[in-house]
């Protein structure tokens, strides 16, 4: 047999035994949420496990969103794993380089590489009733897991406007988390779509480059000044050497944001000193009084997410740049026009609308046991349980659930909750035996959920008078946890069986006739064949 021949051979039998593959738990997404459930997995004594990366590095968020001026609006410190402190982070607020690096330093720290399979997107995960497991259809093949863990995070899907005439504009287009780096912005008239966190760092980027910057802007954000500054080498020394001092830092940049949760969350109308000094920040870089009143915001600072920039008002009052108070409505050949009548010539279009947040894509591929999706059952808004389990849905967890983001601090804090949930939850599985499966009862789902809805009505973000992405198509706040990330934290330190249904395989009349087990269902023959 000729080599090409015996290697196809073995590419088929590596084929076959990926069609056959069964895991105790397939994670999906390999940013700061899957990496982070694959290594509390290891650490809980779980190996048979995989990560399911539709990319082909790891990072998320962080490897998609490569845009001119990428950075992160919480501090490095405290914008990390707990069990994974970074002595060496160079400045107070990281870039994306830096972050990237820090979760591809992870993934190699605690080996995560054998587990995860790269440019492997899943398409379609089923619910088998009889065999409590969930079958997972990938680019890759198939293969069946006891327990999903769904890590895609909100913002890994870009939401593109439906605009009338776009799909005939002769110019470029493009997400800000789908970069072209290939295009060269140099003197080009570019619009840009949006004034949200990308677009607030994108925007004093790529000014000084392009010939002519056009800014649309639905509604303006607060923008607090960026406290950044590089970390010093002796600073970098002394975490290295006493490490209890990165955790010190790391604690204070905490208790101050958890002392500011009240205001949000409680008594909105305090944050009005905060506001006065935002509209002092404005004052400070914008002289021209119809630009300023451009971008003051009418609503309640808080509302939507405070933004940081030391730099996005001194970009807008340069000469190369124009802002639309107004949205994009329409695109005429290579001319944009604003819901205002605005209209403008340009030879690329930037999109920093944001990603699908309240409407999760991935829920669209959940199937449960009675052959309904989860986007299906999530049609009147998101519920879960703690952020963690739907109702209907047997052994699948979800890392960043609804009602799980943070207005004011890091959603490592809350990731890092929702793992202590997964551990105890497998925990919980292992008692009970392999031929078990726990779903959560949808009146805990409803308890749960009106018990957060109940607490949102006072917060910010439902009284601060804005329309934000937080919100849902029915006005929901389906994303903002209105709380501490301490009472997250207590909230999700254990799994309560009596918020769950214990779900075994249906009986039988008659026991089947005994047969020899295959791959797809006995991990002990897959564990012979392989020593053999």
């Amino acid at each position: 047999m000729a080599e090409d021949e015996r290697q196809q051979e073995r590419d088929r039998g590596r084929q076959q035994e990926r069609e056959h593959e069964h895991v105790r738990v397939a994670v999906i997404g390999s940013g700061f949420g899957g990496l982070g459930a694959a290594v509390r997995l290891r650490r809980e004594g779980i190996t048979d496990f995989v990560v399911l990366e539709r990319a082909s590095a790891v990072g998320g968020t962080w490897r998609d969103n490569s845009y001119p001026g990428c950075a992160c609006d919480v501090p490095s410190h405290l914008y990390s794993f707990s069990f994974a402190p970074n002595p060496d982070w160079p400045r107070t607020f990281s870039g994306q380089e830096k972050i990237q690096e820090y979760l591809e330093q992870v993934a190699d720290t605690f080996r995560l590489r054998p587990h995860i399979r790269l440019d492997t997107e899943v398409k379609l995960m089923r619910w088998d009733a009889e065999k409590l497991w969930w079958e997972i259809e990938t680019s890759d093949g198939t293969l069946t897991a006891d327990v999903v863990v769904s890590a895609t995070g909100p913002l890994s899907d870009p939401k593109l406007p439906d605009i009338p005439g776009l799909d005939t504009f002769e110019g470029k287009v493009f997400h800000s988390a789908r970069w072209d780096h290939d295009y060269d912005l140099r003197g080009k008239r570019v619009a840009m779509i949006g004034t949200g966190a990308s677009a607030i760092q994108i925007v004093p980027a790529i000014q000084r480059e392009v010939g002519r910057l056009t800014l649309f802007q639905r509604t303006p954000p607060w923008v607090m000044p960026r406290m950044d500054r590089p970390i010093s080498r002796a600073e970098r020394w002394l975490h290295r050497q006493l490490p209890f001092t990165t955790q010190a830092r790391r604690g204070i940049l905490w208790g101050i944001r958890e002392l500011q949760v009240q205001a949000f969350t409680k008594r909105p109308n305090e944050l009005g000193a905060v506001e006065q000094l935002a509209k002092r920040n404005i004052a400070r870089a914008i002289k021209d009084r119809g630009l300023r009143a451009k971008l003051t915001p009418s609503y309640r600072i808080g509302c939507k997410r405070i933004l940081l920039s030391n730099t996005y008002y001194p970009a807008l009052a340069q000469p190369n740049v124009d802002v639309v108070a107004s949205g994009l409505s329409e695109v005429r050949g290579n001319t944009v026009v604003a819901a205002d009548g605005t209209e403008t010539e340009v030879d690329a279009i930037i999109f920093g609308t944001g990603f699908h947040v309240t409407d999760m894509p991935i829920a669209n591929r959940v199937v449960g046991p009675d052959g309904v999706t989860m986007m299906e059952t999530w049609k009147d808004g998101m519920k879960s349980l703690r952020g963690a389990t739907a109702a209907g849905f047997p052994n699948f967890m979800t890392v960043i659930g609804p009602n799980t983001g943070l207005g004011n601090s890091s959603m490592i804090l809350m990731i890092e909750s929702q793992l202590n949930y997964l551990a105890d939850y497998m925990r919980q599985l292992d008692v009970l035996g392999d031929r078990a499966a726990l779903s959560v009862r949808t009146s805990a789902v409803h308890a749960w959920n009106d018990k957060v809805q109940e607490r949102m009505k006072r917060t910010v973000w439902n009284t601060g008078g804005c329309n934000s992405w937080y919100l849902d198509e029915n006005g929901v706040n389906t994303t903002i946890w209105p709380g501490t990330t301490s009472e997250f934290r207590a909230a999700t330190r254990r799994v309560d069986l009596a918020e769950y249904e214990v779900v075994r395989p249906p009986k039988r009349d008659a026991a089947p006739a005994p047969r020899t087990p295959d791959k797809s269902t006995s991990r002990t023959t897959k564990k012979a064949e392989a020593k053999a």
